[in-house]
């Protein structure tokens, strides 16, 4: 994914504690993240984690829907419209801009562990794969699709986008300057594998209950009119540059030629 301009050079007058201080702030949201983003992989596996999509606070069916849906409703909401840039532009008078992305960071992963926390199963099993093979094969596409989203942050400057980049640039006083985008690896595939990889994550499973695929549906749903507006922003950002990149590249759903013909480039 082609990136956005960076926040600008530190004001003079920032005074080493608040440069510090933000420094600070940064790394504590790069590590909320990571830590949220960890449990998540155990509670979409309904492994070596306390409350799971499947194991944890019981209620009736009706209530854990609506506790369930008003949850991933808050997060994609929260997720959406502080990622578009009139919001960007707002905060940025609140909070200094090379902490606006860490910000972004922190509340994202504080909602997301909200959803974590509070959710409530529905146990009902909807199909079961009974075959070891298979059980394997799921699950090994279950770790790729995570390996996948995890990867290609780095493909597309890890830091940067989860705020410790700016944060550093800010804490040594010198202005940020955005990495270019490369179109290399799993991004001469599909414009977004981040994405891919959580939506194959969430769905390879083998044993589908209902609360699972409520929350896996719900999560499909969102990526795809997320990344609808990302992109539309994208192009408002990039212009042509990423309108060749969307006549070249798929969306999510790799082609074999496409690829192969980028790689040839």
């Amino acid at each position: 994914m082609l990136s956005r301009n960076a926040p600008p050079a530190p004001p003079p007058h920032a005074s080493a504690f608040a440069r510090f201080s933000g420094l600070a702030y940064a790394l504590i949201a790069y590590l909320a993240f990571n830590g949220v983003l960890v449990y998540c992989v155990g509670f979409v596996g309904n492994f070596m984690v306390p409350l799971s999509i499947d194991a944890g606070r019981s209620t009736d069916t009706v209530s854990a829907v609506l506790i369930d849906v008003l949850l991933l409703a808050l997060f994609g909401v929260q997720h959406s419209v502080m990622a578009r840039q009139g919001f960007k532009a707002w905060l940025t008078r609140i909070v200094p801009p090379p902490v606006e992305r860490s910000t972004y960071v922190m509340i994202s992963s504080l909602l997301l562990a909200l959803v974590l926390w509070q959710w409530r199963p529905i146990p009902t099993v909807l199909w079961h794969v009974e075959a070891t093979w298979a059980q394997l094969v799921i699950w090994f596409l279950f770790a790729g699709g995570w390996f996948m989203a995890l990867a290609a942050t780095f493909l597309t400057h890890h830091f940067e986008m989860l705020g410790v980049k700016q944060a550093l640039a800010y804490f040594r006083g010198k202005p940020c300057s955005t990495a270019k985008f490369r179109e290399r690896a799993l991004y001469r595939w599909v414009r977004h594998p981040i994405m891919l990889g959580q939506i194959i994550a969430f769905w390879a499973i083998p044993t589908m209950t209902a609360g699972h695929l409520l929350f896996a549906a719900i999560m499909l749903a969102y990526i795809l009119i997320g990344l609808h507006f990302e992109e539309r922003d994208l192009v408002k950002a990039h212009g042509d540059a990423f309108r060749d990149y969307q006549r070249r590249i798929p969306k999510l759903v790799p082609r074999l030629k496409q690829a192969n013909r980028s790689q040839g480039n």
